[in-house]
């Protein structure tokens, strides 16, 4: 019995269902901000999200009952059941005025994660990668302080808005690290200062271009070697049932010899 449920909940057609029942939650979550529709079908909108939360659960159910304490072994189930559980806290009565337990209805959109092998695969690079970035993050932030103090000592006195003080020079050096709209401050200062396009420029190939792309190769490296890791897992496992396959193959034949040679003796 556990066997065939086990096969109707792992089968593709149902995964396909739980992926769909999740983007249609998604989307109905996100029609239910508008005031319009809600003045209109707020009952049907939240019958809808029940049924989907149901849905939810009784696939939670299935999985906890087939599975039993494996189910708890796999980080994704963990993360899978604790959005579940997030689902049934309640949005209405006493708890409507409390703006944040609405809010945590919109995390059933991250069960998208726990069943597109895709995501979670850049998900758990992201996380293993957390070290490596850690230390590339601490570079930019001691890149971001020479130049914050560099900019403070040279144009603080003359446009106090952008390098005033230090965290207003560290604000202004983010806003050039991304790039946006970092031509008109330099313009502004290079009115007074011609030589500052130096500063800029050199600001801007240190942590956009070297640093920001040290972090993404991290990342990228992460993915790879995950998804290596994942296609050898499928590897390993087919060569697991193709091996039990024959196994099984010549189980049969050798009894298929067993019951020739009886009804040979019977005859």
């Amino acid at each position: 019995m556990k066997e065939k449920i086990a096969n109707f909940i792992e089968n593709k057609w149902t995964q396909r269902f739980i992926i769909f029942v999740i983007i249609f939650n998604s989307i109905i979550l996100g029609m239910m901000t508008s005031t319009a529709v809600m003045a209109k079908y707020s009952n049907l909108m939240n019958q809808l999200c029940n049924i989907c939360v149901w849905i939810f659960t009784v696939e939670l159910g299935i999985k906890l009952y087939v599975y039993k304490k494996n189910f708890f072994k796999d980080n994704w189930n963990l993360f899978d059941f604790l959005i579940v559980a997030i689902s049934w806290i309640p949005t209405g009565g006493v708890f409507s005025s409390f703006r944040v337990f609405r809010i945590l209805r919109t995390l059933r959109a991250l069960r998208l994660i726990t069943q597109l092998e895709r995501l979670r695969i850049i998900v758990q690079a992201i996380i293993d990668s957390i070290p490596n970035v850690s230390w590339a993050s601490v570079l930019l932030l001691i890149i971001f302080y020479i130049f914050a103090i560099m900019g403070t000592t040279l144009y603080g006195q003359d446009f106090p808005v952008e390098f005033g003080s230090l965290p207003k020079s560290m604000f202004t050096l983010f806003q050039i690290m991304t790039l946006e709209a970092w031509a008109d401050i330099a313009r502004d200062i290079m009115t007074k200062y011609p030589l500052a396009w130096i500063y800029f420029i050199s600001f801007i190939l240190v942590s956009s271009f070297i640093v920001m792309n040290v972090i993404v190769g991290v990342v990228v490296n992460a993915i790879s070697e995950i998804s290596q890791d994942v296609k050898k897992e499928k590897q390993k496992k087919t060569l697991k049932d193709s091996d039990l396959e024959l196994e099984l193959f010549k189980l049969k034949e050798q009894i298929n010899k067993v019951e020739n040679l009886i009804e040979f003796k019977k005859v």
